[in-house]
C-alpha cells in the first residue's frame, strides 16, 4: 500500500471525542469522496468495530494501530 501512495494522497480526520454515531458517519462520508490511490488516516478514541465490517463489505482495506495517548490510528484504502 505505501508504495502506491504519495504523501499528497493522504487525507486525515480526527474523530476523537465525538459521540456515536458521529465518528462512523464522518468516516463513511470521507471514504465516499476519497480519490483513487489515496488513503484516509483516522484518529479515533476507540476501536470502531462496526466500521471494520462496513469497510470490508465495501471492498476497502484497513490497518489499525494503537498510538501514544491510548488512541487508535486507522489507515483506510481501496
Amino acid at each position: 500500500m505505501q508504495d502506491k501512495v504519495s504523501p499528497g494522497n493522504e487525507i486525515g480526520i480526527d474523530v476523537r471525542g465525538l459521540q456515536a454515531p458521529e465518528p462512523l458517519v464522518r468516516i463513511l462520508e470521507a471514504i465516499d469522496t476519497l480519490p483513487p490511490g489515496s488513503v484516509l488516516r483516522v484518529l479515533h478514541h476507540r476501536e470502531p468495530f462496526p466500521l471494520y465490517a462496513s469497510l470490508q463489505e465495501e471492498g476497502y482495506q484497513y490497518r489499525a494501530e494503537f498510538v501514544a495517548g491510548g488512541h487508535i490510528e486507522i489507515t483506510i484504502w481501496r
